[in-house]
């Protein structure tokens, strides 16, 4: 074992001996499809960016306790080869919490259906689980090391827990437990330019970074007053943001962005541009935030960056470029080409089946007395139906969903009684009179997407208290899991109807002739649901915006007949969807 090529020293790093500094830029291996990471990476270089950063998504690794997969674009080893290949250096930041608008901020759903379990911090079931996610990453990643010949100069202890707890005994376990499993590379820690976080997040003996988007100076400033030695590094520079649903589309000019890194690079600091190119949160992996409100974010991470969600270069790489080519030569690194688009047009839906009718062909159901969050069944993503009867007669009372995650359909005898959002706390419930028959209540509840930063991170979906008629908690259900996995035993019918109220899948098909090319699905007159391409659930959709295209990549797509199927929830116009060469992610907020 030889020792760490990349030193810390009291006023900056040393690489082999000579002053270095990361001019690096965030890329998420498990954000873009495996086919694309050389055009991204190559792209990255050509802008004058040494290194490449990218978290590590336990959630996405381990998807049950029992099984790790590392296949596709989730091929961590492979991503990091070609990272050598191209000449780039790299960060990795394994958290095992990540941030990151993700998924539960990176940590896998089964961790809330475990007994005792709390989270992060030193919790005998939370630990017992890391270990076990270690245990199997760290020796596929090791070899990476740059101490073993492979770009990876630095790893990354948790991530910004100063804004989460201040357990130091908890940060450190993970940090010896890196050192014993054989990571002999520089360790750091990031967080918040704050007092607060810095307390909380840091680790005696091991480098502090900063994260944020402007005041280079002042945030430096800060973080001296903590450590008034080594190296200076905004491990993220926020050069944009991201999107929640209903919210207008974020973006930063090229010049804010660009003289904001100027700012850092004239403090003599080190850098990764956080995102450079950010990709998409495909399928159920968006993340959402709660304080007072809860806020899903979109499934588009395109986050302002400067290659856009589909990779291409925009007006802030060429001025990062701009910049960065007064740092390091540029000359023989031409700007790859942007990938095709095509306008495959108009595709109809010709085929439907009512949501309510299927669930035998979606799923098997379970008895209950109580409703329960869905990771009590073994489910992790996707919508739950909660079935029961209510006996009469009653006189008019609301149904209340006791902490409903996180949005819910009611329908009394399968008839629409109305919409329960999690969103919108202050919304009355929907109110229902029993007749002396009783009545069939059904809640289908859609998980849009669990806490990924913050104190509201226990974020188990579906019903999580319970369901009452007035004060009177209801009992006796069936729970129907619907994590839509598989749709190949729906059975379709032919001449689509007007929608009535109750969730429908639609399908059509479209032939492509030539080779695939990336494209963007587009669904006017729909309101909210589901994207599914060849069989995959590719993106959620919503009316009220700001995302109003589907990224969908050509190597999801094949030569010949392609299907596009969509759940939709609360209506739409006309049974057609479009598929577009250009994206729509909402008006720009400055």
């Amino acid at each position: 074992m030889s020792s760490s090529p990349l030193t810390i020293a009291s006023e900056g790093f040393l690489l082999n001996g000579q002053p270095f500094r990361f001019f690096a830029g965030a890329v998420h291996y498990f954000r873009v499809p495996k086919e694309y990471w050389k055009d991204r990476l190559l792209k990255l270089k050509a802008c004058g960016f040494n290194t490449v950063e990218t978290y590590v998504a336990w959630n996405a690794h381990q998807p049950t306790p029992e099984t790790f997969d590392y296949t596709g674009m989730l091929d961590l080893p492979a991503f990091l080869e070609t990272a050598q290949e191209l000449g780039l250096y790299a960060i990795l930041r394994p958290g095992p919490y990540i941030c990151s608008e993700w998924e539960f901020g990176g940590l896998p759903w089964w961790l809330l259906s475990q007994p005792g379990m709390k989270l992060r911090c030193m919790n005998a079931p939370y630990l017992k689980a890391v270990n076990r996610f270690f245990d199997d990453l760290i020796p596929r990643v090791s070899p990476y090391f740059a101490t073993n010949g492979g770009p990876i100069l630095m790893m990354q202890v948790e991530n910004e827990y100063g804004s989460y707890g201040n357990d130091k005994e908890y940060l450190q376990y993970l940090a010896k437990g890196l050192r014993r499993r054989g990571v002999d590379i520089p360790l750091f820690t990031s967080d918040g330019a704050e007092d607060s976080m810095l307390t909380g997040g840091t680790i005696e003996g091991i480098l502090s970074t900063v994260n944020f988007g402007s005041r280079a100076k002042e945030q430096f400033e800060k973080l001296r007053e903590h450590r008034p030695e080594g190296p200076l590094m905004c491990c993220e520079f926020w050069n944009g943001w991201f999107d929640h649903w209903g919210e207008e589309h974020h973006s930063r000019s090229q010049k804010e962005a660009a003289d904001a890194l100027q700012e850092i690079l004239d403090c003599g600091a080190s850098f990764s541009a956080y995102m450079f190119h950010g990709g998409t949160n495909f399928g159920w992996m968006n993340g959402a935030n709660c304080y007072e409100r809860y806020e899903p974010t979109v499934n588009s991470y395109d986050d302002d960056a400067p290659l856009d969600e589909c990779g291409d270069p925009t007006p802030k790489y060429a001025a990062f470029r701009e910049l960065m080519g007064r740092y390091v030569s540029l000359s023989d690194l031409p700007v790859p080409q942007k990938l095709p688009k095509a306008k495959y047009g108009k595709v109809t839906f010709t085929q439907w089946a009512d949501l309510l009718d299927s669930l035998p062909q979606l799923s098997s159901p379970v008895r209950l007395t109580a409703p329960v969050p869905m990771e009590q069944l073994g489910q992790g993503y996707g919508l739950i139906l909660y079935r029961g009867q209510i006996e009469g007669p009653r006189n008019t009372a609301p149904v209340i969903l006791q902490q409903v995650r996180d949005r819910a359909h009611l329908f009394a005898d399968g008839a629409l009684l109305g919409i329960c959002n999690r969103m919108e706390p202050e919304q009355k419930p929907p109110e229902l009179a029993v007749s002396e028959k009783g009545v069939q209540l059904d809640v289908l509840v859609e998980n849009m997407g669990r806490s990924n930063y913050g104190y509201h991170m226990w974020d188990t979906k579906g019903i999580t208290e319970g369901i009452r008629h007035g004060q009177m908690f209801l009992y006796g259900w069936e729970a129907w899991p619907l994590p839509l996995e598989d749709l190949s035993r729906l059975q379709f019918h032919e001449k689509i109807p007007g929608f009535s109220g109750r969730p429908m899948f639609l399908k059509g098909e479209w032939d492509i002739q030539g080779v695939p090319a990336d494209t963007f699905v587009k669904l006017p007159g729909f309101k909210k649901g589901l994207i599914f391409v060849n069989g995959k659930l590719l993106s959620r959709y919503w009316e009220i915006g700001p995302q109003h295209s589907a990224y969908l990549p050509a190597p999801w797509l094949r030569k010949g007949t392609n299907q596009l199927v969509v759940l939709e929830l609360d209506g739409f116009e006309q049974p057609q969807a479009f598929l577009d060469d250009t994206y729509d992610l909402g008006s720009r907020k400055e």
